[in-house]
């Protein structure tokens, strides 16, 4: 009885474990191809709406995105 307990307990260390380090791996994996926002993708979604964004404007939507995290 204490043994199977002993047992299952290990079980969901080890599983808890593993599950960290590879949901870990993977979310880092998902930053480096797919990077957040930043000022260089916003000038470019300015320039293809056909409009030339001033810095002002960027900073300002920089910071609106960074208050939302």
């Amino acid at each position: 009885m204490l043994e199977s307990i002993l047992y299952t307990l290990l079980g969901l260390i080890i599983g808890g474990a593993l599950g960290f380090y590879f949901t870990k791996k993977k979310f880092e994996k998902e930053l480096r191809e797919n990077p957040p926002i930043n000022e260089k993708m916003i000038r470019a979604m300015f320039l293809q709406m056909g409009r030339k964004p001033s810095e002002a404007q960027i900073k300002q939507i920089m910071k609106s995105m960074n208050a939302n995290k």
